[in-house]
């Protein structure tokens, strides 16, 4: 069992939903990653997804895609990001990590390279955005060969043969995009979501994670009634954003925000 399985069947066992929060690889200094990564952890977090900087990140809101540029202006690489993994598991060894990218820079490095030194370094699984599961077996295949989980998108306008397509090609469990946009966005019903989580679980069993548009405790609260993961990006990175100019104050920032989801959750 992989340690995202494991960690979704303890949170099911205890009757919780996972906290999965995002934040992106280098943004604002590589030197603060592996300090948020134990912050967000010590908030509530219950998985982590990481975001490998990409020059291009298309299903990305404005506010992460300034995050990636922040990230690149130093030069954080796909190698650099498994150099923080690997700090990151020097202390924790139980926290699930997921990258969260683009295909370009995997195959610059080549698929089997990639889940090798992914899993060297204590990653968990990886979501890449733009590749879509009838393109994804030769990447899939690499992952698995690594035991590493491969994460699938579905999205709003999903039909039923794709959703049966992510199923097979995922593992750990499928991440919902509970909007028709990009990360951030707003206008979220959940009773729209509620609906299309009961079309992915007639095709599986998997665990659904559900992200983009959740923006507060409230809404993560009534989320968590609904999903078995929630999945929190754009309004960490935005707290990251408003504090560039005062850095040691930014995993007190990110603290806050995921503690006050967390609690919410709970109180369901």
């Amino acid at each position: 069992m992989s340690r995202i399985s494991a960690c979704f069947a303890d949170l099911k066992n205890r009757g919780r939903t996972a906290l999965l929060p995002f934040i992106t690889a280098g943004d604002p200094h590589p030197d603060l990653t592996v300090g948020f990564m134990h912050d967000l952890v010590e908030a509530g977090a219950d998985i982590i997804e990481l975001g490998v900087p990409f020059s291009d990140p298309m299903a990305d809101g404005p506010v992460i895609q300034r995050a990636s540029e922040r990230a690149l202006k130093h030069h954080v690489s796909l190698r650099d990001v498994f150099g923080m993994v690997e700090a990151f598991r020097r202390t924790n060894e139980q926290t699930p990590v997921i990258l969260m990218g683009y295909l370009n820079p995997i195959e610059v490095m080549g698929y089997e390279e990639f889940a090798r030194s992914a899993a060297q370094a204590g990653v968990d699984g990886a979501l890449t955005v733009d590749v879509p599961p009838e393109e994804s077996h030769d990447l899939v295949q690499a992952l698995r060969a690594e035991a590493l989980d491969a994460v699938f998108l579905a999205a709003p306008t999903s039909h039923r043969q794709r959703l049966e397509m992510i199923a097979d090609a995922a593992s750990g469990f499928v991440y919902y995009v509970s909007l028709k946009g990009v990360t951030g966005s707003a206008n979220l019903v959940l009773d729209e979501v509620a609906a299309k989580l009961k079309e992915i679980r007639e095709v599986t069993d998997m665990p659904l994670g559900v992200g983009f548009g959740i923006k507060d405790a409230q809404m993560a609260a009534a989320m968590a009634k609904i999903a078995d993961a929630v999945v929190v990006g754009s309004a960490l990175v935005s707290r990251i954003e408003a504090n560039i100019s005062k850095p040691d104050k930014i995993g007190a920032e990110l603290k806050q925000l995921l503690q006050e989801m967390r609690t919410a959750m709970d109180a369901n």
